[in-house]
């Protein structure tokens, strides 16, 4: 009802559409536009606009980070930056859809999707009773950390200077130990239950939401903020260097709203009391993968456990979460003999496939992924 739909629709129609997508059967035209790397507009901006992976300027220059004399200096800088991506990728988007409107009738859906025909308008020219556009936010916990390491060691603590941070991510902290080891395990981190980092996630949610939620495009749809990165958060730390939390050059972006791998030390608990933090409401979808080992939920306790996490979550306004119930090891054995696993599924991101069927890089995000448990 947040996103515009009738009381009497949203009970009789509502579906689990696509991955976590929640729409309206027979009444709504819902669009995935593509992804949005959100930790790539920090990179953007602490960069000047330019992106060392295409050698390129591709964003705007927001300031000399150098002279950032406060957090607020840096976050103001991100909300430009972020402002300057969302309106070149709303305009791609528009451009997308003008073609699809003009030249790519769908009479089928036309013909089954409600008030098309009462309207004389296609299903792909905004016939439907609901239109709605998604833009698939990605790798939220990376820029949450990334910033709750930058405020706090830079701005608070003055531990490090912002060249000392930008430096060591460019060399992909080639050299830098010490500094590694604090950004790593010394700074606030999402998905812990810490109201510090947490509060970050608010304000990167908030900013979200107003730069993006309610934009009109040419059918009159409303676009939507959603949490689904399918595979493309391997795709987007591929081309990504080094960042402020110490994430490592080239490596996956967490999926979903899921936190940085490694990160989430206090239990699956904490866990959803930091992603219930997020406003997911007012989202299409916000995608959250938790892993256990069998050993886990092998017994009444351990499964009771697990429902009693589901329901919990749930009733903080969580949309959505998915286990893998599966230990490294195993996976480790399936990369060296996968004839011996072909029927090993594994959840991906809001799908499941065999495991033999993702490609190395995802199959070693999988692989490192949090191991949860109960508290005894």
């Amino acid at each position: 009802m947040y996103l515009g739909k009738s009381l009497d629709d949203a009970r009789a129609c509502d579906i689990a559409s696509g991955c976590v997508e929640a729409g309206t059967a027979g009444k709504e035209a819902y669009v995935l536009t593509g992804y949005l790397n959100i930790p790539k507009v920090l990179e953007l901006a602490l960069h000047r606009g330019y992106d060392a992976y295409t050698g390129q300027v591709v964003g705007i220059d927001v300031g000399d980070p150098l002279q950032f004399a406060s957090y607020d200096d840096l976050w103001q800088a991100f909300l430009k930056e972020l402002k300057y991506v969302v309106d070149v990728k709303i305009a791609g988007n528009n451009l997308i859809e003008r073609l699809y409107m003009d030249s790519m009738p769908v009479p089928l859906l036309s013909v089954i999707t409600d008030d098309c025909i009462a309207k004389g308008k296609d299903y792909n020219a905004g016939g439907a009773r609901y239109n709605t556009s998604y833009i698939q936010c990605v790798g939220i916990a990376t820029i949450t950390d990334s910033l709750a390491a930058l405020e706090q060691q830079v701005f608070e603590q003055r531990r490090f200077t912002m060249e000392d941070i930008i430096t060591a991510c460019d060399r992909d902290f080639d050299g830098d130990d010490a500094l590694l080891d604090v950004l790593l395990h010394h700074t606030p981190k999402y998905g812990n239950d810490d109201d510090y980092a947490d509060a970050i996630l608010h304000d990167v949610d908030r900013a979200l939401q107003m730069t993006i939620a309610g934009r009109s495009t040419p059918k009159g749809s409303k676009t939507v903020v959603e949490f689904l990165p399918t595979t493309c958060h391997v795709y987007f730390g591929q081309v990504m260097g080094a960042s402020p939390n110490g994430r490592r050059a080239h490596i996956p972006l967490p999926d979903g709203i899921s936190p940085e791998k490694g990160a989430d030390t206090h239990g699956p608990t904490a866990v959803i009391k930091s992603c219930a933090k997020l406003e997911q409401l007012k989202t299409g979808g916000a995608l959250l993968n938790q892993k256990f080992t069998p050993s886990v939920v092998a017994c009444p306790k351990g499964l009771a456990c697990l429902a009693a996490l589901v329901r919990s979550y749930f009733t903080m306004d969580g949309h959505h979460i998915q286990f893998n119930v599966v230990d490294r090891e195993t996976l480790l054995d399936a990369q060296r003999h996968p004839e011996q696993y072909e029927n090993l599924i594994v959840r991906v991101a809001g799908y499941s496939d065999y495991f033999n069927n993702l490609d190395k890089a995802l199959q070693d995000e999988i692989i490192n992924r949090t191991e949860q448990r109960f508290g005894a």
